[in-house]
């Protein structure tokens, strides 16, 4: 098997799935209860808390255990505009977010919030200045994505971060699922970051969010005590006590796995083009997604055509691949509507190889020969 859809998810590192594993038998316990097991674990979790803070280069109660990238986002999002409504209702985003954002800003303007979706240019990103002329008065938040999980753009966060700061009531939240462990992310700059375990070789049902301390939030989840009274469930202590090794682990291979993808990126981009194939993705994307399209042939029927000869790819994000509509990213980016309909999604991660990338490219010549449609 070639799996080319580490951008969906990623196999659990296996020094993850021991600590996991002996997590499960040996801290079972309620990490809120008052006897001596319990005590125990909640030691056990604020250790990895602090671990993951001292990472991160924020302050460990800044850092929030949750369930998923998705109730993070939605946390941040949906938290953050319902506890500062009464500084304003004026919210900024992109027009290309991962649905979880997405949707969160749907069910915001629905309660009458005012969110505006600003469009993306050419090479895949929110420019600075966008964020300059359309801060408002009453704009509390602004959200956007670090690396779009479709294309690979990466926004300049940093430099978002400086101007919404210098704007006395807004503040700023980044989904940067697809950008930790990859590329460096200013987490002392942001005043909300979203990442996820399952994306970076860790547990899927384990995620955070970073959250400084002036930011006020309120509960989306109900129930107890737990994350500060931001997130009430019992709390899936071996998952969180876990992911500080995770995140150890893609800190540590970072380096090493972005020359593997920036070489197989580079090798792809020529050989693609060389069959006729078009690249969607931006020229300075981050190597680990490349995004392309063939005329003769529907992102569908490719998709199906490799997977029968063993290779995993995506047509687009993984929580709208039910959808049968064109990405909506690659029409964003001013592409053509056959272009979005063709268009696959390659994600790769530190385990793939060369040698993979030859065997996609010779599958795919053998695809379009046989499946290919006369254009």
């Amino acid at each position: 098997m070639i799996y080319f859809d580490h951008a969906s998810t990623t196999s659990p590192h296996p020094e993850v799935v021991r600590v996991y594993t002996k997590l499960l038998n040996a801290s079972f316990a309620n990490a809120d209860s008052l006897h001596a097991p319990g005590r125990k674990v909640k030691q056990q979790m604020e250790r990895s808390r602090e671990k993951i803070a001292q990472m991160l280069h924020v302050k460990n109660d800044e850092i929030f255990f949750t369930s998923c990238a998705s109730e993070s986002n939605s946390l941040a999002i949906v938290g953050f505009a319902l506890a500062n409504q009464n500084r304003g209702k004026h919210i900024l985003t992109s027009n290309v977010e991962h649905s979880s954002t997405k949707h969160a800003f749907d069910f915001l303007e629905s309660v009458g919030f005012e969110i505006e979706r600003l469009p993306i240019h050419e090479d895949g990103t929110i420019w600075p200045e966008d964020i300059q002329t359309h801060l408002k008065e009453n704009t509390i938040l602004v959200s956007i994505m670090h690396v779009n999980n479709e294309i690979g753009s990466i926004n300049d966060i940093e430099r978002f971060a400086s101007i919404v700061h210098e704007h006395p009531f807004c503040q700023i939240h980044s989904d940067c699922v697809q950008s930790f462990g990859k590329v460096d992310v200013p987490f002392e700059k942001l005043d909300m970051a979203t990442i996820s375990a399952h994306k970076i070789h860790g547990l899927k049902g384990s995620a955070l969010l970073v959250k400084k301390e002036n930011v006020r939030l309120k509960p989306i989840v109900f129930g107890g005590q737990q994350e500060q009274g931001l997130r009430g469930g019992t709390e899936n202590a071996p998952a969180n006590i876990a992911l500080a090794k995770t995140i150890r682990l893609a800190l540590e291979e970072q380096e090493e796995a972005y020359y593997t993808a920036k070489e197989i990126n580079s090798f792809l981009r020529k050989e693609v083009e060389f069959l006729g194939g078009h690249i969607l993705s931006p020229a300075n994307a981050l190597p680990y997604i490349l995004n392309i399209s063939f005329d003769a042939i529907t992102s569908e029927v490719l998709q199906n055509a490799l997977d029968q000869k063993g290779i995993c790819v995506s047509g687009k994000s993984t929580c709208d691949s039910k959808s049968k509509a064109e990405s909506e990213v690659v029409l964003a980016l001013g592409k053509s509507h056959k272009e979005a309909k063709h268009a696959i999604r390659l994600s790769f991660g530190k385990d793939n190889t060369m040698q993979e990338a030859k065997e996609f490219i010779q599958a795919i010549e053998e695809i379009l020969k046989n499946y290919g449609l006369s254009i």
